[in-house]
């Protein structure tokens, strides 16, 4: 196994953990920027107030994008058997 292959795995694992996580994160970013706008708006500082909904959009979003996700690392971890054969070629 050489250094160039080990570097293209990692950088494609890293690289569909960003594209799965994103989704996550942008949803709690948004949530949670409304949230605070309201609680700025209201006066309201009750720091427990942006729990639940980002909870709830956050579940949300992985009920609606499960199937991609499931479907995104079947394929890395298809490409990542397709490449053994290739590894244990190369010294």
């Amino acid at each position: 196994m050489t250094g160039q292959q080990i570097i293209d795995i990692i950088t494609g694992a890293i690289s569909v953990m960003i594209q799965i996580s994103l989704p996550f994160l942008g949803t709690a970013l948004v949530v949670g920027l409304i949230i605070s706008v309201f609680q700025a708006a209201t006066q309201i500082n009750e720091s427990t107030l942006s729990f639940l909904p980002k909870i709830a959009a956050i579940i949300l979003v992985l009920t609606i994008l499960s199937p991609w996700m499931v479907v995104k690392i079947h394929d890395y971890t298809k490409q990542l058997y397709e490449k053994i054969p290739e590894i244990g070629r190369t010294k």
